[in-house]
């Protein structure tokens, strides 16, 4: 059975292991972003290194990285710093300290003998490294603080990546490693995987095979650079980097430091794979990819902007890169699932098709190394395929992918190869389903007993999948469903690409939360929210853009009037809903938001109202809501009676140019200072506890007994002063050319809507009122060619049409 490492142990223990403040030892480009991860989940930081200057240094990258490190650029004043000379006793004050200096085994062990004499009686101390042995780290340090000793490896860039592996030596108390495990799953977001204490621990070693077999396979078929990171990206479900791009993103030093120890302190049935002389061609000339500019790609400077260049492995020169052409990729391309893909590019002939014997050759290889590990590396095939999906983000593990692919049916080939089967894979072909997982996943094989045992996530972690499984569907259509999660509460779920907002979610939404709808009789309160990548890329522009070069103006009416009803019906439940938005939630998606008794969003929140992109406004009661908040800021500023105050005049300007310039919130946080989020809506770390804590809320409201709000009649109407003020900003830049005709024509419809109108301002107007106002100007806009033009532009490029 397979349990997190927060549950190794009683709960009453780890409460003796309060973490509070945070130190970083090593202040290079990890320690720095472990630290900016710490302060974005709300802990102070002590950040250390040789001098002052690196941990300056340090604090200026933060606020240049891309990705961001920060969540919100405010945060980097909770980073203190200082120096090894000078600050060491102030690690008395810190619960955490976390070691992050350099790959180096004398310097890790020279540095923390300096710092245990600072460390409090209850401090913890970990150790984060790629692969050096923990326990080694561990053998000078004195034997009581040994017991509060343990490996935490976090992964590059740790706001992005999930995977936090904990790795604990004989020594370690298993309620200090349970202590970390919780903090890093709460509070950071983390999958917490336990690895042993083995070269490379789980993910770098599965991962630093996986890229030496790569390489190995790619000069056997003589393929290209660009070849292989087509061919290892999104057909494989692996980031669309592909190999050689994300290896340049992660830091060829970094890479070069994983597979050298890989193949300096592995003996395996595989020590045929090594570091290819390429390799450590470009380590020594410091080609170590994005931080240094060049590396397997590097960007040249053209007639038309930057080229990319790519690094031919023959001559060690750089050329133009090349788009791959590849009959597979073609053929694969319109599969949606990754199972179907893997076994459609597995289908083709290896003797005549260099694509299918390039993956024939990497992934089988890949299989069985990872069966060969179980029990080595880590205790479980499910914690190996777990780290493998949360450190390299893959969207299978690797005994996902051989489900996927047929056990038995690969097996026989390799069987016939005379390749070397592991005892695992035997005992798994014994069984009657010959797969390593069952039940949809949520049993797997453990070839140490030959049965299957569940998959045990972290106790709060809820999925929809659960659900699923154990039957909870209550309603359902082509483009959503509603579950039963338990509690009372009722869960929404969109199902349609990348969960576009057609009418078959419009109708399902707005027909179970309307008043005496069954499932409003029913449940208690409800959740809206999804297990996808993204919870909503807004409305169906394909739908929208055929009725409006149809000139179908009167379904397109309908169409908004429906999905306003839509918005009005999530407000105005009887029983309270809680929006939990994550990645894209865009347009319409984030209008669905804005209308949720709360929101429960997770960090990774990339929110806006950006329907000015595609030349049109929000009308699904974006702008209404909008309006609302600029009003409610305002007047928290101001006395009501102060219509045309200038803390309204500033609110209003602030919201318009958001939704003008189409801004995207790159974080929860941001989204919030975007006035898309309440102050009071409270913001998930782990995306996985992203349900778990809206349901939470959710119950909340219902116990408080929850009264819906009713809709409103009596809105001061911001009116023509402030609409005069956003004209002639618009003019003003038209003047200055940096807004074209169609730009003004959409803003000035937008600047309409948000004010109500040409009228006095003051006037009491309704919600209806608005949103009416709303369909009437994004109906007048449907029918401007330019509009149509960027919604035809956007749907063929997937980005925003820029005049």
């Amino acid at each position: 059975m397979t349990a997190s490492v927060a549950e190794a142990a009683p709960a009453q223990r780890a409460t003796s292991w309060p973490i509070r403040r945070v130190a970083v030892l090593g202040a290079g480009t990890m320690g720095s972003r472990i630290a900016a991860h710490l302060v974005n989940a709300g802990f102070p930081v002590l950040l250390l290194d040789l001098d002052n200057a690196l941990t300056a240094k340090a604090l200026e990258g933060l606020k240049k990285s891309k990705p961001a490190a920060m969540a919100s650029a405010e945060f980097l004043a909770r980073i203190a710093t200082g120096n090894f000379q000078d600050d060491l006793s102030k690690l008395s004050e810190c619960d955490w300290v976390i070691e992050a200096v350099a790959e180096n085994l004398d310097i890790k062990r020279e540095l923390l003998a300096r710092v245990a004499p600072h460390l409090r009686g209850n401090a913890l101390l970990t150790t984060n490294t790629s692969g050096l042995p923990v326990s080694a780290i561990a053998q000078t340090l004195p034997a009581g603080l040994r017991r509060r000793f343990f490996g935490t490896h976090f992964f590059n860039p740790p706001r992005y990546m999930q995977l936090v592996e904990i790795v604990a030596t004989a020594d370690s108390d298993p309620s200090a490693v349970a202590a970390v495990a919780k903090f890093a799953e709460v509070h950071l977001g983390k999958t917490v995987v336990p690895a042993k204490d083995r070269p490379n621990f789980i993910a770098n070693r599965i991962g630093a095979f996986s890229l030496l077999n790569t390489i190995r396979a790619m000069q056997a078929q003589g393929l290209t650079i660009e070849e292989v990171d087509a061919l290892t990206g999104k057909p494989l479900g692996w980031p669309k980097t592909g190999t050689f791009r994300l290896a340049d993103m992660v830091g060829l030093d970094v890479l070069g430091s994983v597979v050298r120890n890989f193949a300096a302190n592995t003996r395996d049935e595989r020590s045929d794979v090594q570091l290819p002389a390429f390799l450590e061609e470009m380590l020594n000339r410091k080609w170590f990819g994005d931080k240094t500019g060049q590396g397997f790609y590097k960007k040249q400077k053209g007639a038309d902007g930057d080229d990319r260049l790519v690094l031919d492995l023959t001559t060690m020169d750089y050329r133009p890169a090349q788009k791959p052409r590849l009959a597979a990729l073609d053929m694969a391309k319109p599969i949606e699932t990754v199972p179907e893909r893997i076994r459609a590019l597995l289908s083709g002939n290896p003797e005549k098709d260099k694509a299918a014997a390039f993956y024939w050759q990497i992934l089988p290889d890949l299989w069985l190394y990872a069966a060969h590990r179980i029990g080595e590396i880590g205790d479980s095939l499910a914690d190996i395929d777990r780290a493998m999906r949360a450190g390299f983000n893959w969207e299978l593990g690797p005994f996902q992918m051989w489900d996927a692919a047929g056990v038995a049916e690969t097996t026989e080939k390799l069987r016939a190869q005379g390749r070397d089967l592991p005892g695992a894979l035997e005992k798994l072909l014994s069984t009657p389903e010959k797969s390593w997982y069952r039940n949809a996943g949520s049993e797997y094989f453990d070839p140490r007993t030959g049965e299957y045992v569940p998959v045990e996530p972290p106790s709060a972690v809820m999925t929809l999948a659960r659900a699923k499984r154990s039957g909870g569907l209550v309603a359902e259509n082509p483009g959503a469903s509603l579950y039963d999660v338990g509690d009372g509460v009722g869960c929404i779920e969109f199902h349609t690409k990348m969960n576009a907002l057609g009418g078959d979610i419009v109708n399902f939404v707005r027909q179970n939360l309307a008043p005496g709808a069954e499932p409003v009789r029913n449940f208690r309160a409800f959740v809206i929210t999804n297990d996808a990548a993204n919870f909503s890329a807004g409305a169906n522009l394909v739908q929208l853009l055929l009725a409006a070069q149809d000139e179908e103006w009167d379904e397109i009416d309908s169409y908004i009037a429906a999905f306003q009803q839509m918005t009005q019906a999530i407000k105005f439940c009887p029983a309270p809903v809680v929006v939990a938005p994550f990645g894209l939630t865009l347009g319409g998606g984030c209008e669905v938001s804005l209308h949720g008794a709360a929101r429960q969003p997770h960090l990774e929140l990339y929110m806006g109202l950006v329907e000015t992109g595609v030349g049109l406004i929000p009308a699904g009661g974006g702008c209404k809501e909008m309006t609302l908040r600029a009003l409610e800021l305002a007047s928290a500023a101001a006395p009501p009676a102060a219509r045309d105050s200038v803390e309204l005049h500033h609110v209003m300007r602030a919201i318009f140019e958001n939704i003008a310039l189409a801004r995207v919130s790159t974080s929860a946080f941001e989204a919030r200072d975007l006035r898309l989020l309440r102050p009071s809506d409270a913001i998930t770390m782990n995306r996985d506890r992203v349900l778990h804590d809206a349901k939470q809320k959710a119950l909340a409201f219902a116990e408080a007994g929850y009264v819906p709000p009713q809709p409103r009649t009596d809105i001061p109407a911001p009116g023509e002063p402030v609409l005069a003020a956003l004209r002639l900003g618009l003019h003003m830049l038209r003047e200055g050319e940096r807004a074209t005709d169609h730009d003004v024509t959409v803003t000035t419809h937008l600047a309409t809507v948000l004010c109500g109108g040409s009228i006095t301002p003051g006037t009491l107007v309704s919600e209806q009122y608005l949103l009416d106002l709303e369909r009437e100007h994004f109906l007048s806009l449907c029918g401007e060619r330019k509009s149509q033009e960027r919604i035809a532009y956007t749907l063929k490029s997937g980005k925003p049409l820029r005049n």
